[in-house]
C-alpha cells in the first residue's frame, strides 16, 4: 500500500496529454467567452448609427453584461466551490451562447440590453470555474504560466471578434458577427466528455475510480490502485456563507486590496475595448483602422499575459503585476499625444499586454492566494466586485466622449487606475496566502482508497 500525498502529486507533475486536453477545453470556451464579451466593441459604431443612440445609451449597453458578469461571477463561484466546477462551466456555457445569439435578433437597444444582461451571468459564472479548475491541476512551476495562457484565449477571443467584424460587417451586418456566438452549443458533448471535475469534488464524494484515474494520468510512470492510501488537506465543506472564508485566517486585508485591484483594471480593461474604436474615430482615424487598434490592444493583451505568467512564475507575480502596471499608466499617457503610427501600434500593443494582460495574471495570483475549498469563491468574488470598475469603464467613456474633452484626457482617465491598482498588489500580504503555506504545515486528512 502507498501513502500518496495528492497536492504533491499535483505539483510534481510533468506537463502531458492531461493537461493538455483540460488546457484546449479551457482556451476554446474561454476565446468564446472573449468573443462575446469584446465583440460589443467592434459593433457599437454600427449599433449606434442603426438605433440612433447616444454614447451614453451605448455605453450602458455594454453595461448590461457587466452587471450579469458580476452576478454571474458573485453567485457561480461559490456555487461550483459546493457542487463542482464542471457542470457549472458547461451551464454558464450554454447560457451565455444561446442568448447572446438570440440579441442578434433584437429590434432596439432595450431588448438587445435584455439579452445581454443574461449573458452576462453565464459569461461572469464560467470565468472563476475555468481559472479554478486549471490552477487547481496545473504544476507547480507551471501555475501562473498556464492559467495565463489559458485566459489569454479571453483577449484573443477579441482579436477574432475584431477580424470577423472587418470581414463580416461591410456585406452582412453586425448580427452575423453576433449569431456566430452559437458556436460552443455545438461542442458542449465534446467538452462534457473531455472536461474532468475538480479533483476535491471527487474525492469528497468519494469517487474513487476518478480520483484514480486521474492520478495516473497526471503522473504516467506511476500506478495507483484501490489498496493506496491518500492524504488531503481538502476541507469537507465550507462552514456557514463561504464568502466568511474570504476573511477569515489574516485573509481579509488581502481579499479587500484584491477586490480594489480587480475593480480598477477591469474599468480600464472594459472601458477601452467598449470605447477604443470611437475614440480613434474622434482623433481622426478612419473605422477600419479603428478596428485595427482593437486587435492590437488584444494582440498584446495576449502576449503580455503568457510572457507575464512565464515571469510570475519565476519571480512571484506580485512583483510582475505592481511593474506591468506601471508601465501600463505611461503607455496610456504616451497614446493622449497621438504618437506616430508605428509606435502608436507599439503603445497600443504595450497598453494590452500590461492591462488585460495584467488582469489575466491577476486571475492566477488570486486562484493561488486561496484554497481549494474556497478558489471559485475567492476569484469569482474578486471579478464580481471588480465588475463593478467594468460597468463603470464603458460609462465613463461614453460620458467622456458626450463632453468632447480633448484626447488626453481621455486616455488619463483610463491610465490614473492603473496606479491605483498597482498599489492595491503591492500591499498584498503574501504571508497568509495558500502559496505561501502550500509545503508548510497543515491539516492532514486520510482517504482509504477501497
Amino acid at each position: 500500500m502507498k501513502v500518496i500525498n495528492l497536492q504533491q502529486i499535483i505539483d510534481a507533475s510533468k506537463l502531458n496529454r492531461f493537461h493538455l486536453s483540460l488546457l484546449l477545453c479551457c482556451i476554446f470556451i474561454i476565446v468564446c467567452d472573449g468573443y462575446d464579451m469584446f465583440m460589443l466593441g467592434a459593433i457599437i459604431p454600427a449599433l449606434m448609427k442603426e438605433w440612433h443612440i447616444t454614447p451614453i445609451e451605448a455605453g450602458a449597453l455594454s453595461s448590461y453584461a457587466l452587471v450579469g458578469m458580476m452576478f454571474g461571477a458573485l453567485i457561480f463561484g461559490p456555487v461550483a466551490d459546493r457542487i463542482g466546477r464542471k457542470n457549472v462551466i458547461l451551464l454558464c456555457t450554454v447560457v451565455f451562447s444561446v442568448f447572446t445569439f438570440t440579441s442578434g435578433f433584437a429590434g432596439g437597444a432595450a431588448s438587445f440590453g435584455a439579452q445581454r444582461f443574461i449573458a452576462g451571468l453565464g459569461l461572469g459564472g464560467v470565468m472563476p470555474n475555468l481559472i479554478a479548475l486549471v490552477t487547481e491541476y496545473s504544476p507547480a512551476k507551471y501555475r501562473s504560466t498556464l492559467v495565463s495562457v489559458m485566459f489569454s484565449g479571453h483577449a484573443l477571443g477579441g482579436v477574432v471578434a475584431s477580424l470577423l467584424a472587418i470581414y463580416l460587417m461591410p456585406g452582412f451586418g453586425w448580427r452575423s458577427v453576433v449569431w456566430l456566438s452559437a458556436v460552443p452549443l455545438v461542442l458542449i458533448p465534446v467538452l462534457f466528455k473531455a472536461l474532468p471535475e475538480s479533483l476535491r469534488f471527487y474525492v469528497l464524494k468519494n469517487q474513487t475510480d476518478k480520483v484514480l484515474s486521474i492520478l495516473n494520468r497526471l503522473q504516467r510512470d506511476h500506478v495507483y490502485g484501490p489498496g493506496d492510501r491518500l492524504e488531503h488537506t481538502f476541507a469537507e465543506k465550507n462552514a456557514g456563507f463561504p464568502v466568511k472564508e474570504l476573511f477569515r485566517e489574516n485573509r481579509a486585508f488581502s481579499t479587500v486590496l484584491f477586490w480594489i485591484s480587480f475593480f480598477m483594471c477591469l474599468l480600464v480593461m472594459y472601458g477601452l475595448s467598449t470605447w477604443l474604436p470611437k475614440l480613434m474615430q474622434g482623433a481622426g482615424y478612419e473605422l477600419g483602422s479603428s478596428l485595427t487598434f482593437l486587435i492590437t490592444l488584444n494582440a498584446g493583451a495576449v502576449i503580455g499575459a503568457i510572457g507575464g505568467g512565464k515571469l510570475a512564475d519565476r519571480f512571484g507575480a506580485r512583483k510582475v503585476l505592481v511593474i506591468f502596471f506601471f508601465i501600463a499608466f505611461l503607455s496610456l499617457l504616451l497614446l493622449s499625444f497621438k504618437p506616430g503610427m508605428l509606435l502608436l501600434y507599439v503603445l497600443l500593443a504595450v497598453a494590452g499586454g500590461t492591462t488585460t494582460g495584467s488582469q489575466i495574471i491577476a486571475n492566477s495570483y488570486v486562484s493561488q492566494f486561496y484554497p481549494a475549498e474556497m478558489r471559485s469563491t475567492g476569484i469569482g468574488w474578486a471579478l464580481g466586485i471588480g465588475r463593478l470598475g467594468g460597468i463603470m469603464g464603458p460609462t465613463l467613456g461614453g460620458v467622456l466622449l458626450s463632453l468632447n474633452l480633448p484626447l488626453q484626457m481621455n486616455f488619463l482617465s483610463f491610465a490614473v487606475p492603473c496606479v491605483i491598482s498597482a498599489l492595491a498588489i503591492l500591499l498584498v500580504q503574501e504571508k497568509f496566502g495558500q502559496h505561501a503555506r502550500r509545503f508548510g504545515p497543515a491539516a492532514r486528512s486520510d482517504l482509504h482508497m477501497s
